[in-house]
């Protein structure tokens, strides 16, 4: 029987890097997150705020033109928000240009949450996952727009990192019900070169070799806004130089243990994914 190991606080040792006395802004990570449409700008703001509350030294936000406004001047002030080219209040295929520029020298790379479907969409995910050569988290509208285009994730060249819940898992796969979540996970893994992140209750953290299931987290954080909270987490831990799969198993493990603290203070019906990033301070060092 293959060995599944729990993730737990273990896992966080020797895996979040120690700062130097002499650390600055560059050294902490450069993250690019493409988020948010008119209607879904809140999606943006909970990921950059997340990515911010892990840690990333400079957190880049692009977002479709039509929202700038309303995200520039609601984000948190530390995120560096930049528009690009859309139409319908979506990315464009114009967006593609600027994207492919502001690559260059990131250390991590989030697509998704907000982003809504489009082709303008769709070409901007193909766009990162062609010309990034540093890790990629694609999570949300990323996947749902990528999911008829698989074979685009065989062919890339960054680690990338899938963060479906069930529903997105099934655009991907048809196997979850006759595989159940760990095995179907495995074999989406193995099939795309991916590391799958399939959220819910004991999320499985799978490359497919390797599998960890995690051991935080309560139904309090199944809502709305949860996923973007987790999915900024992540991005900054892997800008900050952390493995892919253990950026995604100790991100997995904080967003669960942030949530487990919000129902703890504020119970499972109050609490909200902003809540679980003002938690954050109380579990990293």
């Amino acid at each position: 029987m293959k060995y599944v190991k729990k993730i737990t606080r273990r896992v966080l040792r020797g895996v979040l890097p120690k700062r130097s006395v002499t650390a600055h802004k560059g050294d902490c990570g450069k993250v690019l997150l493409l988020c948010g449409s008119v209607g879904f700008t809140g999606a943006a703001r909970l990921a950059a705020s997340a990515a911010l509350r892990g840690g990333a030294g400079l957190v880049f936000l692009g977002v479709p033109e039509s929202v700038y406004p309303i995200l520039a001047a609601s984000s948190q002030p530390e995120a560096i928000v930049f528009p690009l080219p859309a139409e319908d209040g979506k990315l464009s295929e114009a967006a593609s240009e600027e994207i492919a520029k502001r690559l260059e020298g990131m250390d991590a790379v989030l697509i998704g949450p907000g982003l809504g479907r489009s082709d303008g969409v769709l070409t901007a995910v193909r766009t990162v996952l062609e010309k990034s050569r540093v890790p990629v988290v694609l999570d949300a509208d990323g996947i749902n727009v990528l999911a008829p285009h698989k074979d685009v994730l065989r062919e890339c060249a960054c680690p990338v990192i899938l963060t479906p819940h069930v529903g997105e898992f099934a655009r991907l796969s048809d196997t979850l019900a006759s595989l159940g979540r760990q095995t179907a996970a495995e074999c989406l893994a193995r099939e795309l070169r991916a590391i799958c992140v399939l959220k819910g209750h004991a999320t499985v953290v799978t490359d497919g070799r390797s599998t960890r299931i995690n051991t935080t987290g309560n139904p309090g954080m199944a809502t709305g806004g949860s996923g973007d909270v987790l999915a900024g987490l992540m991005t900054a831990l892997l800008g900050q130089g952390i493995d892919p799969f253990d950026a995604a198993s100790a991100a997995v493990w904080l967003h669960g243990r942030a949530g487990d603290l919000c129902a703890e203070r504020l119970g499972q019906y109050a609490m909200l994914p902003s809540d679980m990033i003002t938690a954050l301070p109380r579990i990293l060092p």
